[in-house]
């Protein structure tokens, strides 16, 4: 991780990627806005409206625990920088969604998951019947998460009922509404960690993530209904549970609500489509922070970055 003061001279000549760079200090320079754009993000201590700023309490405290993670995962990290620095925002889900499980997939084989899998050790999953229930009334699709006892983590086999469920949405144009919600305490906290490691190999995982994909759907579905395609969010909104309701045209977020990107911490990155779904709401600077640094954000914070609509 790289540290520069947003008053340094830009680089010259063109190295390869630039890797983590956190920019910090104060400037309206052409200087100062040549690092705002380029760093990974920037951290500032007084409130800033612009997307490629963070505040923070301490820019210190904050730089050494960044680099502290960026020492611990140095792959994931830069791995992460790269992907959210490739991925065109402005354009179709799809090229996105590819980088994004291409990156997730090399990470996968590499030594920092596989880290992550011997501290976890083995694991068992509960077998907890229909994950995913769904519910037509009229023109409205209701589909809600169902796993309560587990924060309603995304398994398998809820990835399957839910793409179904979305499937139908796509194909029968009377829906008119598609609504996203989750039972219990949670909306989603994240991919269920007692499947990781349980993929065949890498690339086969990409192909169930790419050719099997909630986060293609919801998009699709978000382009033909705006709005009408919503997510009601509340309790642990991590990983994959906030990437897919990033997706939705409108976000509704109670005040219990946490909401973060921890996947950093089993040497991984997003890969649920959050490396498209998120930039697209609140930039990929925050993004890369969310992910970087492993912090959760409250309702408050969610909403002034645009990160969901509303908090009901």
């Amino acid at each position: 991780m790289r540290v520069v003061d947003l008053a340094d001279p830009p680089p010259i000549g063109v190295t390869g990627p630039p890797g983590v760079v956190v920019a910090v200090g104060e400037s309206s320079t052409p200087e100062g806005e040549f690092w705002l754009d380029t760093a990974t993000f920037a951290l500032v201590e007084s409130e800033q409206e612009d997307r490629r700023c963070v505040v923070v309490a301490s820019v210190d405290d904050a730089v050494a625990e960044l680099r502290e993670r960026c020492e611990r995962w140095p792959h994931a990290s830069a791995v992460c920088d790269d992907v959210l620095r490739s991925v065109d925002v402005t354009g179709l889900a799809l090229p996105g969604v590819i980088t994004e499980s291409l990156a997730y997939s090399t990470l996968q084989a590499g030594p920092e998951f596989a880290r992550w899998l011997d501290s976890r050790g083995p694991a068992s999953l509960p077998d907890i019947g229909d994950p995913v229930l769904a519910e037509r009334n009229g023109g409205t699709l209701r589909i809600r998460f169902n796993r309560p006892q587990r924060h309603n983590a995304f398994s398998t086999d809820a990835r399957a009922l839910l793409l179904e469920a979305l499937t139908v949405a796509l194909l029968d144009d009377t829906v008119t509404e598609v609504v996203l919600s989750g039972a219990g305490a949670s909306f989603c906290s994240g991919g269920d960690l007692g499947e990781f490691g349980t993929f065949v190999d890498p690339a086969a995982a990409h192909l169930a993530r790419t050719r099997h994909s909630p986060a293609l759907a919801l998009d699709e579905l978000t382009g033909r209904l705006g709005r009408a395609c919503r997510a009601e969010i509340h309790g642990r909104v991590l990983g994959s549970g906030l990437e897919m309701a990033s997706f939705c045209g409108w976000v509704s977020c109670r005040p219990d609500a946490v909401l973060g990107l921890p996947e950093l911490m089993l040497g991984l990155i997003p890969g649920a489509g959050g490396t498209v779904s998120i930039p697209r709401r609140i930039g990929r600077w925050r993004t890369a922070y969310l992910v970087l640094s492993g912090q959760t954000i409250d309702p408050a914070t969610a909403l002034t970055w645009g990160l969901v609509d509303e908090i009901v």
